[in-house]
């Protein structure tokens, strides 16, 4: 069978892959019961071991591609880079907080408490403000986007994400009136700077100079065919089951939540997964009026649907309480995180042509 084939056997069983790993994922945690508590519990500065191994795994096969004396070429993608720039920067925080604004405050007004309004909106503009750090890298390689532009567009995020993060919860958090304490008592937005770093080192560093090795040495002892035809091939099915791995790992880890709250967790994931689509389509539909390759269009759509929830989670908890509704809305959007994107991949790969 023909990698094509692969590719379009998994994407058109996409749906049936998601909602298996969803029910396992539940079933598990369920029976489970407390004792899951012993996986969940394994964190490094709020991000858990688990959860990153399996991300790394995910990541690895893209990184171990990257050419970085292409990496000087970037400047010819400019057009995306500003794409991912003004999406993730200039549009995406303030559309979710306005859809979700719409849908807590208005359209959910009969079935939930004004404070849960509230919560749940606290949660939402974390989510939106934070845009995707790791897994954009596998959105990409599974779109067939161009690790180099990739890299670089990460990079470039992952720098204004330290500057731009906390004005921008602090202008909407005022702007709705929301209220919050931080953990010294004052109304100030304490960042988890290490948890923002240790995030970077495990999701990108790690597995960029671990890739960047096995391709300079692999290339040079087996040669460029032999890592191409066969290292690759033979690594391609990793990252998907990593993928589907981590699907199951955080929906066991949530299971008991989903449980006890079928209806707020619904309630919360409707905003977000619209939220999702609707910047998945602004950014995909201007890049291609800019007539961005698809290489190039997939990744800049993909880092501003998808979100850096161990960031929104750990600020969540440091403002308003491990089990406060903006932690809740920040932990839907974890759920929702991985089955939403596998959709937009599969539509991505069906538009390429």
């Amino acid at each position: 069978m023909s990698e094509e084939s692969k590719i379009g056997f998994f994407e058109k069983y996409l749906t049936v892959w998601v909602l298996i790993c969803i029910a396992v994922g539940i079933g598990f945690g369920f029976v489970a019961g407390d004792s899951i508590h012993f996986l969940s519990d394994l964190n490094i500065e709020s991000v858990n071991v688990p959860v990153a191994i399996l991300v790394w795994l995910m990541i690895y096969p893209m990184m171990v591609q990257i050419d970085f004396s292409s990496i000087k070429n970037v400047a010819t993608n400019m057009k995306g880079l500003g794409l991912t720039v003004i999406v993730n920067w200039l549009i995406k925080p303030f559309t979710m907080a306005l859809f979700s604004y719409i849908f807590f405050y208005h359209i959910y007004h009969a079935w939930i408490t004004p404070e849960d309004a509230e919560q749940y909106l606290a949660g939402a503009i974390l989510l939106g403000a934070a845009p995707c750090t790791a897994m954009v890298f596998v959105w990409s390689y599974l779109t067939k986007g161009d690790a180099n532009y990739t890299l670089v567009q990460v990079s470039v995020n992952d720098l204004i994400l330290l500057v731009a993060f906390i004005p921008i919860i602090g202008l909407l958090f005022t702007f709705f009136g929301i209220d919050f304490v931080g953990q010294d008592g004052e109304k100030t937005i304490n960042i988890p700077y290490k948890t923002l770093i240790t995030s970077v080192v495990v999701f990108v560093v790690i597995p960029l100079i671990t890739g960047f090795l096995t391709n300079k040495i692999l290339r040079k002892k087996k040669g460029e065919e032999w890592f191409q035809n066969v290292f690759l091939k033979a690594l391609k099915p990793v990252s998907i089951i990593a993928l589907l791995s981590t699907l199951v790992l955080i929906f066991a880890f949530q299971g008991e939540k989903i449980i006890d709250n079928p209806q707020a967790i619904l309630l919360i994931a409707i905003p977000l997964t619209l939220q999702t689509y609707f910047i998945f389509f602004v950014s995909w539909f201007i890049g291609k009026y800019l007539k961005l390759k698809h290489n190039i269009c997939a990744p800049a759509a993909m880092i501003g649907a998808s979100n850096f929830f161990e960031l929104a989670v750990a600020v969540a908890i440091s403002l308003f309480g491990l089990n406060s509704g903006a932690s809740l809305t920040t932990v839907v959007g974890v759920l929702i995180e991985v089955p939403v994107m596998l959709s937009l991949v599969a539509l991505a790969n069906k538009w390429r042509y």
